[in-house]
């Protein structure tokens, strides 16, 4: 078994001791910490957003209905945010794809331009954004 040693996080910004965990693994904070709430995953309605640019600080789930060709942005782009768009190309619109998105799979362009209702499912790491589709709805 490792022994534990005392560890110090710090905020970076002024060098105040963040937290402490001692030896015995206890931790203490700095400042109180309100848990009463407890810890939850984050949800929200899709952001519909129709003309294929998605701004990743709006939300991670997404709806679009292009009225016409579109070409697949991102913009504000974390370093691992991952999310869905949902595609309904009812008018089976020309989807292409900006510099910094990255397809995923060779012919997945051509699958989300024909006609039908697709959910593309993509995940940043801050510089670009990489997609990948489902089949066609049934």
């Amino acid at each position: 078994m490792s022994k534990l040693k005392v560890t110090t996080i710090s905020d970076p910004d002024n060098d105040n001791t963040a937290l402490t965990i001692d030896t015995s693994g206890n931790v203490t904070f700095a400042q109180s910490v309100d848990l009463s709430s407890g810890i939850s995953t984050a949800r929200s309605a899709d952001v519909v957003d129709n003309d294929g640019s998605f701004d990743l600080n709006a939300g991670t789930n997404f709806t679009c209905t292009p009225t016409g060709n579109i070409t697949l942005t991102f913009t504000n782009i974390p370093d691992g945010q991952s999310g869905t768009i949902v595609l309904v190309n009812t008018g089976g619109h020309t989807i292409s794809a900006a510099a910094t998105t990255k397809v995923m799979g060779a012919d997945m362009l051509t699958t989300i331009t024909t006609a039908g209702t697709y959910v593309i499912g993509y995940i940043s790491d801050g510089t670009n954004v990489r997609v990948y589709n489902s089949l066609a709805q049934q």
